[in-house]
């Protein structure tokens, strides 16, 4: 085998384990957030493991194309903002099912991605932004709390952001796992290590679909599908959408009930299948998409183990690198809602409300944010425009 050869291979195990280990935290920490048990939220990490593990391999197989699927990185985040809501986490887990059945909808129905496709995307970007910010206080908040454990999260999402940008937070979260183990690692029984599921049967509850569904779904499209497909056009595939959609659909629905929020097309990880780290061979970098699918699924024999770490934590380690991992999520959502001069006011309006936090008749901020800023767009846009008249 020549080094040509084995480089698709190389680029999807490094896809996946840079893929998981940058947001398996935010994961976890979304699904506790609105009311899962630690074994159900390792049952959804697993679920999210193995439903994009096979339905990126059925894509790429079937269209020999690199396409490459992640769970909603940006939707769990809208988890942890988002909290408990009416019904618990049964409730979560019917808003989930909803969810699927949106993206489902949006391969068998194109006037609904034509819907979605209108929402300006600085106002998508904001509200994103605005969940993401109080996540990423924690790193400061935990560091001033608690600054021997937090303190060497930092060191080293700093250090390895001089020498690898793309391992800072794989090797910061190293780091935080190390310190788990270290200051709490006698703690975890050896029973928690085993991967398993639970299935939830799921309740809907209007404030849990408004609140959850209707937002978790359009930061997935705006946020994981749509750059998705960029990415993947950019190197020269063609994504399948409706197919796309009709499988991370389908996914969301079946992964659901055992705890699982969203899965989607992966935006950032792509380009490391569909680019030149898969090998100079464009018509066999979809091997790299196979070779990432068969690591996630080997990954999901310790979403056990990962999970029980996370639960054992001391003090804000665990949160500090949540935060860590989403700063970069948060300095391109603010830069996208910015960047749209005559939506500015609008989208700044979005991104208070959404970090605020405020829950209004049941129902979370991220949809009132989205609301507000729907609102006032043509209105302050007009405004803006007879002004500079």
């Amino acid at each position: 085998m020549t080094e040509h050869e084995g480089t698709p291979v190389v680029a999807g195990i490094v896809t996946a384990v840079v893929g998981s280990s940058s947001s398996f935290v935010v994961v976890l920490a979304g699904l506790t957030a609105v009311g899962a048990s630690p074994a159900q939220a390792a049952s959804g990490l697993l679920i999210l493991l193995v439903t994009q593990a096979l339905g990126m391999l059925w894509l790429a197989v079937r269209h020999r194309t690199p396409i490459t699927l992640a769970w909603s990185t940006p939707g769990a985040a809208l988890l942890v903002s988002t909290g408990a809501v009416t019904g618990g986490w049964h409730a979560a887990v019917g808003a989930f099912v909803v969810t699927g059945v949106l993206i489902l909808m949006t391969g068998l129905v194109p006037a609904l991605g034509d819907l979605i496709a209108r929402i300006p995307t600085s106002l998508a970007r904001a509200m994103l932004a605005g969940v993401l910010l109080p996540i990423c206080f924690e790193p400061v908040t935990g560091l001033a709390d608690s600054p021997a454990y937090v303190g060497p999260v930092v060191l080293a999402w700093v250090v390895m952001h001089r020498i690898s940008r793309r391992w800072a937070v794989p090797v910061s979260l190293g780091v935080a796992l190390l310190v788990v183990i270290v200051s709490a690692g006698s703690s975890v029984a050896p029973g928690d290590l085993v991967p398993s599921v639970t299935l939830t049967s799921p309740h809907w509850t209007l404030g849990a679909v408004v609140s959850i569904a209707i937002p978790l779904y359009i930061v997935t499209m705006a946020s994981q599908n749509v750059p998705g497909v960029a990415v993947t056009s950019s190197f020269g595939y063609q994504v399948p959408w409706r197919e796309t959609m009709t499988v991370t659909g389908i996914g969301t629905l079946l992964g659901a009930p055992f705890g699982g929020h969203a899965i989607n097309l992966a935006a950032i990880t792509a380009a490391m299948t569909a680019g030149p780290m898969a090998g100079p061979d464009r018509s066999r970098r979809w091997t790299a998409v196979v070779a990432a699918s068969a690591t996630y699924l080997v990954l999901a024999l310790a979403s056990g183990a990962l999970t029980a770490l996370v639960a054992a934590a001391p003090g804000d380690v665990m949160q500090a690198a949540a935060g860590l991992a989403l700063l970069g999520t948060l300095a391109a959502s603010l830069a996208g809602a910015l960047a749209d001069e005559d939506g500015r006011e609008a989208a700044v309006v979005c991104f208070v409300i959404a970090a605020s936090g405020v829950t209004i008749l049941g129902v979370g901020a991220a949809f009132w944010a989205l609301v507000a800023g729907l609102v006032l767009r043509p209105l302050l846009g007009s405004a803006l425009s007879a002004a500079r008249r």
